[in-house]
């Protein structure tokens, strides 16, 4: 019998954002590739994936010879074993860290005789380390906006409302005062869109707000991605599923010949 090594089975590894909404999504789209034949390297973050562990316990997240999970640093100090990640920080940590010891994981899988060689990566919609690990490796790299279209595209607005003046706002008031009621103009395919009907990390009066700039950031990052996966309703989101299969699938035949 010749080794998971010599197969063409297709191996994606899945790089989720380190909390529960979006490492519930990635695993969903992970099972449903690896029922498509794909081998599958869920990624957590060495934090994540022991709160996992003494949630769920250890056999939760022991795997299949062809299902399996592995860790990366995501650059904080160690902490408290059930403290919770400060967010900002985490979100801080991970793009400006995750990048080189991802970059090792990988090596590391096409490396090793018990996997397939790595053939594409995805990554979440603000992990977008994935990308540029992508184009290092010369591999295929799709993100997972694991959160709703509508909010990708109210996050790609942040840099535009910040040069038009619109955030920060100057003072607290704004969350009294009737701003969060008005309409926000010239938002493509946004008609009539309300300040408060925008991802909430635009309520801040810090014009460097952490979460605002990340936020922003990773959305934009994204458009320079080869191919993007909404997290939206049912029926969409099941054709999206089955676009980015083939679309794996085609480029898989096309590395094999």
């Amino acid at each position: 019998m010749g080794s998971i090594k010599a197969t063409t089975k297709p191996h994606a590894v899945c790089v989720p954002y380190p909390s529960q909404g979006h490492v519930t999504p990635m695993m969903q789209l992970a099972k449903l590739l690896h029922s498509k034949s794909f081998h599958i390297t869920f990624v957590n973050t060495e934090f994540k994936h022991r709160r996992l562990i003494r949630s769920k316990g250890p056999v939760a997240l022991k795997g299949l010879p062809d299902f399996r999970f592995e860790t990366i640093p995501d650059g904080l100090p160690s902490s408290d074993r059930d403290a919770t990640q400060d967010v900002r920080a985490l979100s801080d940590s991970t793009r400006k860290n995750c990048l080189v010891p991802f970059l090792e994981l990988v090596g590391k899988l096409n490396s090793s005789a018990e996997v397939p060689p790595v053939s594409c990566i995805v990554s979440d919609g603000v992990m977008s380390f994935g990308i540029k690990a992508a184009e290092i490796l010369g591999i295929p790299e799709v993100q997972f906006w694991t959160t709703s279209a509508c909010g990708f595209m109210g996050n790609l607005q942040f840099d535009q409302l910040a040069k038009r003046g619109l955030v920060a706002f100057k003072d607290e008031k704004f969350f009294s005062d009737g701003t969060l009621d008005k309409t926000v103009e010239g938002i493509p395919g946004m008609s009539n869109i309300l300040f408060k009907d925008l991802p909430s990390f635009i309520r801040t009066t810090d014009p460097n707000d952490i979460m605002f700039d990340f936020m922003g950031s990773e959305a934009q990052k994204c458009l320079t991605s080869p191919g993007i996966i909404f997290n939206t309703f049912d029926q969409l989101w099941m054709i999206i599923y089955y676009m980015i299969i083939c679309c794996l699938q085609i480029t898989r035949n096309t590395l094999s010949k």
